[in-house]
């Protein structure tokens, strides 16, 4: 049995998940605390929602406009999305990847607010150093923007400064890369401080690498006297515009740097309660909208924001959890993954993802729906191999198991024969779930069999709370308990035991 405690979470910010689309206040597949679904009652798991109710109160819609004219000031105005076209090299892999790497693409550009209008995908050995789609392919995509009247290009991949400014010239309309897209994202989503300074200093340390400016015609001149520190030999041009640029990016990137070093101490010090009591921790990962958020809330009722789309919350949820016999462990929700995930952003997250590298046990959530499962497991697998959190115990669960056929659930209990398939929209699986994840805890190494008298009922409490339980038995000395405990609370527990004859 998975509860909630009413202690307030380590951060309180959200993850994001997809699996459904509407806020399900009156979810006819709400279940109780268990998540068994015996009771029947009409509960929303995912909260009120009040912030995704915030963020859908700003939606512009497609194919909306307003359009005023006046005869004598003709005046003109047009609310509409972003028309962007987008391009794309194909080096390896098949056809069917081709296309999966473009779908994923335009859900990207859509979730940052475009309309997209058109696709093209070049099959190149390598990205041409130059354009990255080729001088042939250029001229082509030129076309489809005249024609479809796109005003930006968004590009697969992460592009160079010479390949923008070449992809522009040629061009005529704006062009940005992948990685520039999902920080665009991540810009648009963050909303607690730490989640917009990591973002911030992500963007800077791309753009950095990235500075357009105008040369020597921007400069400051030095000056011609001696006594200035110039003279003979010192006259020229001074210190660019660009290099002006520079300077102060690296100057605002190390402050960010430092700001994030607090905040990383503060977010260990709210760890270090949990790692004093040997609190087992529990991280769910998983690639962007596999319904991470969504578990969440269906094993402790979190509340976290859900939307249908990528990357719709930035920052981790921690949840205190019980199992069955009473011991206390945490759930923790973390920013989700995706393909190619910009080196940037895993740098700038870096304190967040600890979270994930100090589990005790990893919720490897995965789309069961989605197009290629196996491609998002190799992604994400990929992700964590690089924040050092390859060596952490791992769960596979493949969710939104209520909009697969049977004959997918078939094939994918045949290539994931240890995965459990479950629906956290429906509760389908979730019991077993829960049993799973307490089976995988860790068990305290120490076996203490002592008696303790009944005036330290708190130690008692505690372990129930934060050791296994062998045995327990009230005897006319004290209380008779045979457990696992951590070795803080085993020395303890042997200080305070009855000696027995």
């Amino acid at each position: 049995m998975t509860s909630i405690d009413d202690d307030t979470p380590d951060d309180t910010s959200e993850q994001h998940s997809a699996t459904h689309h509407d806020h399900r206040r009156d979810d006819p597949a709400a279940t109780d605390e268990t998540g068994s679904g015996d009771t029947g009652a009409k509960e929303n798991w995912d909260g009120d929602q009040f912030d995704l109710d915030a963020r859908l109160a700003l939606t512009r819609v497609p194919g909306m406009s307003t359009d005023l004219s006046d005869i004598s000031e003709v005046e003109y105005r047009q609310l509409r999305l972003e028309r962007v076209v987008l391009a794309s090299v194909w080096t390896q892999g098949s056809a069917e990847d081709a296309e999966n790497a473009m779908t994923e693409l335009k859900l990207l550009a859509e979730t940052a607010g475009s309309q997209v209008l058109d696709a093209l995908i070049q099959r190149r050995p390598s990205p041409d150093p130059a354009t990255y789609i080729g001088s042939g392919k250029v001229e082509e995509l030129k076309e489809v923007v005249v024609a479809t009247g796109a005003d930006t290009v968004i590009c697969d991949g992460e592009l160079d400064g010479a390949q923008l400014r070449n992809l522009e010239d040629r061009i005529g309309v704006k062009v940005v890369d992948r990685t520039i897209l999902i920080l665009d994202i991540f810009a648009q989503h963050a909303s607690s401080v730490e989640g917009k300074t990591q973002v911030e200093l992500a963007q800077l340390q791309y753009m950095r690498q990235r500075l357009r400016g105008w040369g020597d015609s921007l400069s400051r001149q030095a000056g011609g006297r001696a006594a200035g520190g110039a003279g003979i030999g010192g006259r020229g041009p001074g210190e660019t515009k660009i290099e002006t640029d520079r300077r102060r990016i690296n100057t605002r990137v190390a402050r960010l740097r430092r700001k994030l070093r607090a905040m990383a101490a503060t977010r260990s010090e709210k760890r270090a309660d949990r790692i004093r009591n040997a609190i087992p921790s529990v991280a769910i990962v998983g690639y962007t909208n596999a319904g991470k958020s969504s578990l969440l809330n269906r094993l402790t009722r979190a509340g976290v924001l859900v939307e249908d789309a990528l990357f719709a919350t930035l920052d981790p949820t921690t949840r205190r959890a019980t199992t069955e016999d009473g011991r206390v462990y945490t759930l923790t929700d973390t920013v989700g993954f995706v393909r190619h995930l910009p080196t940037h952003l895993v740098e700038a997250f870096a304190s967040t993802l600890e979270e994930t590298a100090q589990a005790d046990l990893l919720v490897h959530v995965v789309d069961a729906a989605a197009p290629d499962p196996a491609g998002q497991i190799s992604a994400v697998h990929e992700v964590l191999s690089g924040i050092d959190a390859g060596q952490v115990p791992e769960l596979l669960v493949l969710n939104k198991a209520d909009l697969i056929t049977e004959a997918d659930e078939l094939a994918l209990r045949a290539s994931f024969p240890q995965a459990m398939l479950v629906s956290a929209h429906q509760g389908e699986g979730i019991d077993e779930l829960i049993a799973r994840i307490e089976e995988l805890l860790p068990v305290p190494e120490e076996l203490v069999d002592a008696v303790l008298p009944y005036q330290r009922g708190d130690l008692v409490d505690r372990i129930h709370r934060l050791g296994t339980i062998v045995s327990l038995e009230h005897t006319g000395q004290g209380t008779h308990v045979v457990a696992h405990l951590h070795p803080g609370l085993a020395a303890e527990v042997r200080a305070a035991a009855v000696a027995t004859s």
